[in-house]
């Protein structure tokens, strides 16, 4: 059932729940059982002993007990005592297994402790209550309460919206938030299907609620989400064997090779010393012989090869785990050193997943940033000393503190009287302030295009002029400056409605006839450590490719700044990149 073109009360029918009370207790543990948890299904772990002999699995490790076994063999012919050999090879061959195993088991409860520590809970309507649950045991018919701030804990159909933002990076790679909507969606003209980023009645397990609040329906959970479905394809590939781990198998297929043939180059010498055949008339002179070439044979073999790599990867394994890298199994160590092309995603990898404002046009910047703070139900931390809200207001909002304008003091001198929500059809934002002599003050923030056709004048250093068809070029041309730079553009604009308040709070009524103030530009900035790692990884002749669903301009952009490009014709679109792909 594709839930995002069906009605809410369809889909409420469909899993049989009501939107008021949801499911009853008895009810959510029937489905637990019928569904399973509503976590990411993990591969089955093997007990510590099959671990223990699967690491004498590698080829190099069977030759070394194969020559365990040949030298007590010849030993115990021959009549020797000294089994000193045998028990140096044995005790390699179970010290690298040792190590390995007790190396994995030590990342795993590592990796345990983590997601134990990130286990989640999720506000629920069960029972006609609202309650809280682990997010591990949320089942579809499940009726989820959505704040700023929560998690996403399964896949939803909204059913309530009220002006509800999705952070979707880990899905989409779209840093900017993504509005949602309550309605049904209907099919883009010539497609069967809608995209994933495009769901905006939808809510998926892996995102974050940064704005609004809303009530959805669970729909999907565990494996059955978007996000387990990815987890499912990761889970498909199979492992390929390391680097080095190509190189040790071939060094053993050349060494098995050279040890078979120095046996029968040793055996037949001494057969053709005595004689040819007759030389199998004296029994003695053959175990003799045969001992010799196996005792040149074993003595081919580097016994202490293994557990010198072993050792060297654990040593490797223990830096990492230094500087809080968790390192599962040793040889990706080993991988990570023969590292030719490293693709990173770029939301919250290569940027900070924290938009920022790096630019703006206005000749009265101190009351620009303060009209786009108080239009903003983002609040400045003092203890934290940063923005707390939706990403894009909490950019303004730490923009205008840079500027020694905090939210709190703002709001305490300017109380709210009233807003108009913003609106995603609208595209704007609107709150009145009483400023601290009694006006009414509305202050606006929105799309630059929306804004400044709803602006009579323009806010100059020497006051406001009236708007012009010149002063409109000049600010499309800065909003356009910005935009090809990248830069996502708020534009902000003023109402001063003298001592009495708007008969209406309505939008309509409050935004119009308004004073144009200026242009915010702003981006999700690089991490500052980012363009150094690339420059490192250059150094050491490996390739960076930044992997987004970021508009090309927006890609290239930050590609430029990291160095990963230097034109835009270096980059390659997803259907480009799927047409070389396809070409013979």
């Amino acid at each position: 059932m594709r839930e995002y073109l069906t009605s809410a009360s369809d889909v409420l029918a469909e899993v049989k729940t009501d939107a008021t009370t949801g499911i009853t207790a008895a009810e959510a543990q029937t489905r637990l059982g019928m569904y399973g948890p509503n976590k990411l299904k993990e591969a089955e772990k093997d007990p510590l002993w099959k671990r223990f002999f699967a690491m004498m699995a590698d080829p190099m490790v069977i030759m070394l007990i194969i020559a365990a076994v040949i030298s007590a063999v010849t030993g115990m012919a021959q009549g020797e005592a000294d089994f000193a050999d045998v028990f140096i090879i044995m005790f390699v061959v179970v010290l690298n297994s040792v190590l390995g195993v007790v190396q994995e088991y030590q990342a795993e409860n590592a990796l345990a402790a983590l997601q134990e520590m990130s286990a989640a809970q999720s506000k629920v309507v069960r029972d006609g209550r609202q309650i809280l649950v682990p997010s591990s045991e949320l089942v579809p018919g499940d009726i989820v309460v959505l704040e700023a701030g929560d998690a996403v804990p399964a896949d939803c159909r909204i059913i309530e919206c009220a002006s509800m933002k999705i952070e979707e990076s880990a899905l989409t790679g779209e840093s900017v938030p993504a509005n949602k909507i309550q309605e049904v969606l209907g099919l883009p003209a010539g497609t069967d299907d809608v995209p994933l980023g495009d769901r905006k009645n939808m809510c998926y397990m892996g995102s974050t609620v940064v704005y609004g609040r809303g009530v959805a329906v669970v729909v999907a959970t565990g494996m059955e989400t978007e996000m387990g479905k990815i987890a499912d394809a990761i889970a498909q590939a199979s492992d390929e064997l390391t680097p080095l781990q190509i190189k040790l198998n071939e060094l053993s297929g050349v060494l098995t090779k050279l040890v078979v043939a120095i046996c029968a180059v040793v055996f037949l010498v001494g057969m053709i010393q005595h004689g040819g055949l007759a030389f199998f008339n004296d029994m003695g002179e053959v175990l003799n012989t045969f001992m010799v070439a196996v005792s040149l044979a074993v003595a081919a073999i580097p016994e202490g090869l293994v557990a010198v790599v072993t050792i060297a990867l654990s040593i490797g394994v223990t830096k990492m785990s230094h500087r809080n890298a968790i390192v599962r199994k040793m040889n990706a160590v080993e991988t990570l050193g023969c590292t030719q092309v490293i693709c990173s995603d770029k939301t919250g990898t290569l940027t900070q997943n924290r938009m920022t404002v790096v630019r703006h046009y206005s000749e009265d910047i101190d009351r620009l940033v303060r009209c786009m703070a108080l239009c903003s139900d983002a609040k400045w931390d003092v203890s934290a000393q940063q923005a707390v809200g939706e990403p894009t207001e909490a950019a303004l909002v730490a923009d205008a503190a840079k500027l020694g304008f905090l939210s709190g003091d703002l709001d305490a001198a300017n109380p709210r009287a009233g807003e108009a929500p913003f609106d995603s059809g609208r595209k704007m934002m609107s709150v009145v302030n009483i400023s601290p002599v009694g006006d009414y003050v509305q202050h606006t923030k929105g799309g630059p295009d929306v804004i400044l056709s709803r602006c009579t004048k323009f806010r100059t250093a020497d006051g406001d002029v009236p708007m012009t068809d010149e002063l409109r070029a000049k600010i499309m041309e800065q909003n356009k400056a910005m935009a090809d730079d990248a830069l996502r553009v708020m534009a902000a604009a003023r109402v001063n409605h003298g001592k009495t308040a708007p008969a209406s709070y309505d939008a309509a009524d409050l935004e119009k006839d308004m004073v144009f103030l200026g242009l915010c530009g702003m981006i999700d900035p690089v991490r500052p450590e980012v363009k150094d790692a690339i420059m490192e990884a250059h150094g050491a002749g490996m390739n960076v490719v930044m992997i987004t669903g970021d508009h090309i301009d927006t890609a290239v952009a930050i590609a430029k700044e990291l160095g990963i490009v230097r034109t835009r014709d270096q980059a390659i679109t997803g259907a480009e990149l799927r047409r070389v792909w396809s070409s013979p």
